[in-house]
C-alpha cells in the first residue's frame, strides 16, 4: 500500500493541545502515524512514499460543518466546490426539518432541490438514496438527519393542523426505518411548512424514537425573535423528556427589539450545556439569515407550500390580502434582500434590498436596467459588502409599487422558489455567541459551484465562506489558534458522535487539510457569491485528495456515514 507524507507542516492536531512542527503518514484511508520533527533527525522515508511538502502550512484535521443543506446537491455537483475549497471533509445535513428522504405522500422537496435534480430525483426511501450518492461519489463526506417536515409531508401533507394519532403512528414507523437505514436522528424546522403546525407533544413523540436507537435532535426554534426564550425552554424540556442529545440550529437573537435578549439567550442556553442537557449550539459567521422569500407570506398564505402559494398570488382578491398584509408589516424593507431568483425578469434583483428595487425602479420594476445596481445608502452594512453602480435614470413613474406587491410580482414568477437574506441580527451579538466555547461553525447553506446548474443560482457568501470567516472572527476575540481549530474539528465530531474524525491521530480516517493561516480568507460577498476561499492548499477525504494547489481534481472519497 502506498504511504503519503505530508511533510514540515505545523501540526494543529484538533484536541486543543499546542501545534508542533512534523510529519503526517498516511496509507488507505487512514492516519498511520503523526511524527514530531527533531530539527537534528531526517525525515521518516520508505518505498512507494508520496510526499507533500507542508513547510509553513497547517496541517489540521478536516473541518465538520455542523449544519448543512447539501443533501440533494451532493448528488448533482458531487465535487462539492464550495465546500472543499474552505477546508469542509465532513458535513452534518438534513437541517432545519427538510432532508431528502423518506419521502412519501404528498412530501416534495425544496422547490430548488427538486427544479436542478430533475430526473435524478429516483428515491423514496433513505436506502435508496443512499444508493444514489454512493454512485456518485461525493468528494466529502455526509451525516443525514431525518427531517421532521419531511415526515409530516409524507402523512399528513401541508395541512395547518395537529397530526392524528394514526398519523404520528405513521410518522413514527417512517422515522423508524430512516433511522435503521443509517438516519443520524431527527431535525425541526418549527418555523416553516408544515412543521410548524406540529405540537410539542407531536415533537417529543418522535423525538423519543430516535432517542431509543441513540440518535441526536437538532431544532431551527419556533422563535429566534421575539419568543426566543420560550422556545429554548421547548427544547430543553423535549431533551429532558426524551433523554435525546438535543443541538440548538443557529443560535442568533433576531430583530433589533430582541437584541437585548442576549445575555438571558446565553445564560439559559449555557446553563443546559453545563447540566449535560444540551449539546450546544452551531452558527454561521454573517448577520444576516438565509432562506425562502415567501416566509414573508401571512401564514394562512403560506399553508399548502409552494402549489397553495402559487394558486393564491394567481387569485386576484386573495393577493390583494397578501399585499395588504404584507404592507402592513412592522418592517425595514432596507434589510431584506432578494438572493436566488428563477425567472429572468428577476434576475437583476439578485444582491439588491426591497427598499433599493422600489426606490430604484420608481415604479418601474420591469423596465429597470438589468445592468445597473440600486442606490445603496439604506442598505445594511454587511461584510465585504461593495458599492453599486449608479442607476439608469428612469422616465416614468408607477408610486403604487409598494413591498408587498413587489415581492409577490418577485414569488410568482419565480414559482415561489425565491430565496432571500434577512439583516435581523447585531454584529456585537454574534461575537458574543462566537465567545461560548460550546458554539461549533455551520454554514446552513447547500454546497455551490461557479459552473454548471448551480451557478445561476445566487446564494448567501456564507456557502463559500463560513470557515474563514469562523476561524478569523473567533481567533480575533482572543481564542488560541488551538481551540478555534478544536471547535472546527473535534468538537463537533464529539458532539455529534462521529468516531474516528476531527483529529489528527494514529488510526484516525484521513480528513485533514493543508492550509496558509496568513491567506485563509474569505472572498464571497452579497453581490458576488461566487467566490472560492482563498488559502487551503489541499484537501484530503478518507485518503482521497479532491483539490490541491486550486485544482479539482476528480478524484472522489466521501462516504456516506452510519453511527
Amino acid at each position: 500500500m502506498s504511504v503519503t507524507r505530508i511533510a514540515n507542516g505545523t501540526i494543529v492536531d484538533g484536541t486543543g493541545l499546542p501545534a508542533f512542527v512534523g510529519d503526517v503518514f498516511v496509507a488507505g484511508d487512514r492516519v498511520v502515524d503523526v511524527v514530531p520533527r527533531a530539527p537534528s533527525l531526517p525525515g521518516r522515508t520508505c518505498p512507494d512514499m508520496e510526499t507533500v511538502d507542508a513547510t509553513g502550512l497547517l496541517v489540521t484535521p478536516g473541518f465538520v460543518d455542523a449544519h448543512a443543506h447539501s443533501d440533494a446537491y451532493l448528488v448533482l455537483e458531487p465535487d462539492a466546490p464550495s465546500k472543499v475549497t474552505q477546508g469542509i471533509t465532513t458535513e452534518i445535513n438534513g437541517q432545519c426539518g427538510g432532508s431528502v428522504a423518506p419521502r412519501y405522500g404528498e412530501a416534495r422537496l425544496s422547490g430548488d432541490w427538486a427544479a436542478l435534480l430533475g430526473n435524478r430525483l429516483t428515491w423514496r426511501s433513505l436506502a435508496e438514496y443512499r444508493d444514489v450518492l454512493a454512485a456518485a461519489k461525493p468528494a466529502v463526506n455526509t451525516i443525514q438527519f431525518v427531517g421532521h417536515n419531511t415526515l409530516r409531508s409524507s402523512v399528513v401533507g401541508y395541512a395547518g393542523r395537529a397530526a392524528t394519532p394514526e398519523e404520528l403512528d405513521a410518522m413514527r414507523r417512517l422515522l423508524e426505518q430512516a433511522l435503521d437505514e443509517g438516519g443520524w436522528g431527527l431535525t425541526t424546522g418549527l418555523i416553516y411548512q408544515p412543521g410548524k403546525y406540529a405540537t410539542a407533544a407531536e415533537v417529543e413523540a418522535l423525538a423519543a424514537v430516535a432517542a431509543a436507537r441513540g440518535g441526536l435532535y437538532a431544532t431551527h426554534m419556533r422563535s429566534e425573535g421575539d419568543r426566543i426564550l420560550e422556545s429554548i425552554d421547548e427544547v430543553i424540556a423535549l431533551a429532558r423528556k426524551t433523554g435525546i442529545r438535543a443541538e440548538i440550529s443557529h443560535l442568533k437573537t433576531s430583530g433589533p427589539k430582541n437584541w437585548h435578549k442576549i445575555d438571558a439567550v446565553l445564560e439559559k442556553v449555557g446553563r443546559a450545556v453545563d447540566e449535560g442537557c444540551l449539546l450546544g449550539s452551531d452558527r454561521y459567521p454573517y448577520c444576516a439569515a438565509g432562506t425562502d422569500l415567501d416566509v414573508l407570506l401571512p401564514d394562512w398564505a403560506q399553508e399548502g407550500a409552494a402549489v397553495a402559494e402559487r394558486v393564491r398570488l394567481q387569485t386576484p382578491d386573495l393577493r390583494a390580502r397578501i399585499v395588504r398584509e404584507i404592507d402592513a408589516l412592522d418592517r425595514d424593507w432596507a434589510t431584506v434582500m432578494i438572493g436566488g431568483t428563477w425567472h429572468a425578469d428577476n434576475k437583476r434583483f439578485c444582491g439588491k434590498t426591497v427598499r433599493e428595487i422600489i426606490e430604484w425602479s420608481n415604479g418601474r420594476m420591469v423596465e429597470c436596467d438589468q445592468t445597473a445596481a440600486p442606490p445603496n445608502a439604506q442598505t445594511p452594512n454587511p461584510p465585504n459588502l461593495q458599492p453599486p453602480k449608479p442607476p439608469t435614470p428612469q422616465t416614468s413613474k408607477r408610486p403604487d409599487l409598494t413591498p408587498g406587491e413587489l415581492i409577490c410580482r418577485i414569488l410568482e414568477k419565480d414559482g415561489c422558489k425565491t430565496g432571500a437574506f434577512f439583516f435581523g441580527m447585531n454584529e456585537a451579538n454574534l461575537d458574543r455567541i462566537f465567545a461560548q466555547p460550546w458554539i461549533v461553525p455551520g454554514s446552513d447553506a447547500s454546497l455551490r459551484a461557479p459552473w454548471g446548474p448551480l451557478a445561476a443560482d445566487h446564494p448567501h457568501p456564507r456557502a463559500y465562506a463560513t470557515m474563514p470567516e469562523f476561524y478569523r472572527r473567533v481567533r480575533a476575540l482572543g481564542v488560541s489558534r488551538e481551540e478555534t481549530i478544536a471547535r472546527m474539528t473535534s468538537v463537533p465530531a464529539r458532539r455529534f458522535g462521529i468516531c474516528g474524525r476531527g483529529v489528527l491521530t494514529k488510526g484516525a480516517f484521513a480528513d485533514l487539510v493543508v492550509w496558509d493561516e496568513a491567506s485563509f480568507a474569505a472572498k464571497a460577498t452579497y453581490l458576488r457569491p461566487h467566490q472560492f476561499t482563498d488559502g487551503v492548499r489541499l484537501v484530503m477525504v478518507n485518503g482521497v485528495v479532491p483539490y490541491a494547489n486550486g485544482v479539482f481534481t476528480g478524484r472522489r472519497g466521501g462516504r456516506f456515514l452510519s453511527r
